[in-house]
């Protein structure tokens, strides 16, 4: 029964994740013979691959609002409020194909999303112009998902990495960064750490990016009986955003409650995904 159990649940996620293509995708990605851009003991495919991500995914996507030009291409011109699967599905395979795919389907893959980020453009209601393939503008973006999936990796990974693993970690996540367009992304921890900082006087939190937050915690587009799971993710997710980000989002901090229920919840919960997610004799990574 528990087996049972465990399968539905895997498969339920990973649907959600993967999409109706997932196990085709899945297939192509670890299946096909070749060079990878990643040895199978880089950093990046041990954070990649971690449950961890469910959380560090979610806290990306708040840190990234807080740039008023990522927002405004963002609400342009992605439909995450009409396409809130399709666009994470979309996220996890680019993900996957690069961290795991040959070399050649990952710049496939690279060049796919270039070609996207090349028609996005326009202006923000204060008439400031944005254009997705901005090198600047990609630095922000990488830089915030980066520093949201180590410090997920790190709180909640099944496997955390020593410094020099997670310096390791932002070095591979570099190389795609560079193939996607952003310039002399951070190749270590403290790299990050000051990029991010570099970032600061350009950042707000704008109406549109309070409306996604509200979005991302308060109107999931889930069934009610799922809700209470993902508001565990979504509570860890802003705890784990720097002081700075949750200021700005008008996210309250309330520390012992954090320490004694919301961590433990992301803990189990995250326990929970990799459980189901890793059925018996299955060792590559979904």
């Amino acid at each position: 029964m528990l087996t049972v159990v465990r399968e539905q649940l895997g498969q339920a996620l990973f649907r959600r994740v993967a999409g109706p293509d997932g196990p085709a995708t899945r297939a192509r990605i670890h299946d096909t013979p070749g060079p990878r851009w990643f040895e199978p003991d880089r950093p990046i495919r041990t954070v990649h691959g971690d449950a961890s991500m469910f959380i560090g995914g979610l806290s990306a996507l708040l840190l990234q609002s807080l740039h008023p030009l990522a927002m405004a291409a963002v609400a342009g011109h992605s439909g995450y409020r009409g396409d809130p699967w399709g666009r994470l599905q979309r996220t996890s395979t680019f993900l996957a194909v690069t961290t795991y795919g040959t070399a050649d389907d990952a710049q496939r893959a690279v060049d796919h999303v270039r070609r996207i980020h090349e028609r996005i453009r326009g202006t923000t209601a204060e008439g400031t112009p944005y254009h997705a393939a901005d090198p600047h503008l990609l630095g922000w973006v990488h830089a915030a998902e980066t520093d949201s999936f180590l410090r997920a990796h790190e709180r909640f990974g099944a496997r955390p990495l020593d410094a020099a693993g997670y310096d390791g970690y932002v070095a591979d996540t570099a190389r795609v960064a560079e193939a996607l367009g952003a310039i002399d992304p951070p190749r270590d921890r403290r790299e990050l750490s000051e990029r991010l900082t570099a970032y600061r006087h350009e950042l707000s939190a704008t109406s549109e990016a309070r409306a996604a937050a509200r979005f991302l915690l308060f109107q999931p587009p889930l069934p009610l009986a799922v809700r209470p799971f993902y508001g565990g993710l979504a509570a860890n997710a802003v705890a784990l955003l720097p002081p700075w980000a949750r200021g700005m989002l008008r996210l309250p901090r309330v520390p012992v409650v954090e320490n004694l229920a919301v961590r433990p919840t992301g803990q189990a919960l995250t326990r929970t995904i990799r459980w189901a997610m890793t059925p018996p004799r299955q060792s590559r990574p979904a």
